[in-house]
């Protein structure tokens, strides 16, 4: 196999890349939250049908005020990533054979072999390319035509990479 595609210097395209790389890391953040402003809320609820609620009503307000912070801290993080990375566009591409996935942008480049790869998981966009459990580099679908697309998702496939959205 041997694949190989460019990336213009299209200046959305490191904020999409950014977004999609936080909001990997930052989806535990809405679901604290979520149970933070859930419990808050209810216990605010429940406190206002008790005489003694008054004095620990401050307490579920601090829980739900903070569940709905923590919800909102990872399109908070998104947001910045695009906005900051605009600048960052610059031409590149890939090359990627059974061996590794070799990428350069501007006039950087690196790779990842392969055999390093823990999981490789399915968004709409991009394939998410895992080095243990972190997030090392995406894979662009829509830059590759759709027999490369196909190759590779088979190749990912057959390694056991290959994780469902």
């Amino acid at each position: 196999m041997h694949i190989r595609f460019d990336v213009p210097a299209d200046p959305a395209y490191p904020g999409r890349v950014a977004a999609v790389l936080s909001g990997v890391r930052l989806r535990r953040f809405g679901l604290i939250g979520a149970v933070l402003a859930a419990v808050g809320a209810l216990g605010t609820a429940v406190s206002w049908g008790f005489s003694w609620g008054e004095r620990i009503s401050s307490l579920w307000l601090v829980l739900l005020v903070g569940g709905l912070l923590s919800m909102l801290y990872a399109p908070w993080v998104r947001w910045r990533a695009r906005r900051r990375s605009g600048s960052y566009a610059v031409e590149g591409g890939y090359d990627i054979t059974d061996d590794n996935i070799m990428m350069r942008s501007g006039s950087e480049s690196g790779g990842i072999a392969w055999d390093g790869v823990s999981e490789v998981r399915d968004t709409p966009e991009f394939w998410i390319v895992y080095v243990d459990r972190m997030p090392a580099t995406v894979i662009p679908r829509r830059l590759m035509s759709a027999e490369d697309a196909e190759t590779l998702r088979a190749f990912m496939a057959a390694r056991g990479l290959l994780q469902p959205r």
